[in-house]
């Protein structure tokens, strides 16, 4: 389980650096369903991570508010998966 949370933490950290990197340049986006997808995956710390470093959707409140919703999930499945 550990190593399947440091990938997919260390590959939504990097997409979330690419995603901002083609918003400065004005090319292809990565949808945010995907960015939030690959969140609700395992991959919360990486989000985080790149949203602060890369400076990327902290303003956006109707994503703000979805990715809480996508963490609060998360934590639901981590209780669960924890407790049986």
């Amino acid at each position: 389980m550990i190593p399947f949370l440091f990938i997919t933490n260390l590959v939504t950290f990097g997409v979330f650096g690419f995603d901002k990197w083609q918003a400065k340049k004005h090319q292809w986006r990565i949808s945010e369903n995907t960015l939030l997808g690959i969140s609700l995956l395992g991959g919360i710390i990486g989000a985080v991570s790149g949203m602060i470093i890369f400076n990327h959707k902290v303003s956006k409140k109707s994503f703000l508010m979805k990715f809480i919703l996508v963490v609060l999930i998360d934590l639901v499945l981590l209780y669960r998966l924890i407790r049986h």
